[in-house]
């Protein structure tokens, strides 16, 4: 049996939990996975349209970064590109996906993706740009192809 690439989200309660712990900052750290990232943002983009995800992940990220001890500043912590591209990937699969679909299958569908990749965001940017202080500390636009949502 071959192994995925990525782990999968057993049911939506597992993808609940990750995106209140987020929120309300009680997901462990070590929990705070990749997986973790794109499931939480998934969510949001999805079911919360109480939270305006655009003006607001920057501060739901660093403020759980800190929360659980962790810092960001220009080397660690929260980076403001890469978040940005992997949300706009976000939002395209989540406008792409069927109507009723439940939340597992719809997170699990984009991390099985090219968009769920680790090394996604290097389609667009060249990795001195993408991995550049100034990257982390706010949006800067691709210099190599155009991401495929809004920015």
């Amino acid at each position: 049996m071959t192994e995925l690439p990525f782990r999968p989200f057993p049911d939506d309660a597992a993808i609940l939990r990750v995106g209140q712990g987020l929120l309300d900052h009680s997901l462990p750290r070590a929990e705070w996975t990749h997986e973790a990232h794109l499931a939480a943002t998934t969510w949001l983009v999805r079911d919360r349209p109480d939270i305006a995800i655009d003006a607001e992940i920057a501060t739901i990220i660093r403020s759980y970064n800190v929360a659980v001890g962790g810092v960001n500043d220009d080397t660690q912590g929260y980076h403001d590109t890469i978040t940005r591209a992997y949300l706009s990937g976000v939002q395209a699969h989540v406008a792409a996906r069927p109507s009723g679909e439940s939340l597992v299958a719809c997170v699990n569908a984009l991390l099985g993706s090219p968009a769920g990749r680790r090394d996604w965001p290097l389609h667009f940017y060249s990795r001195d740009r993408l991995f550049s202080v100034a990257a982390r500390r706010g949006f800067i636009p691709p210099d190599l192809a155009s991401l495929p949502g809004p920015c």
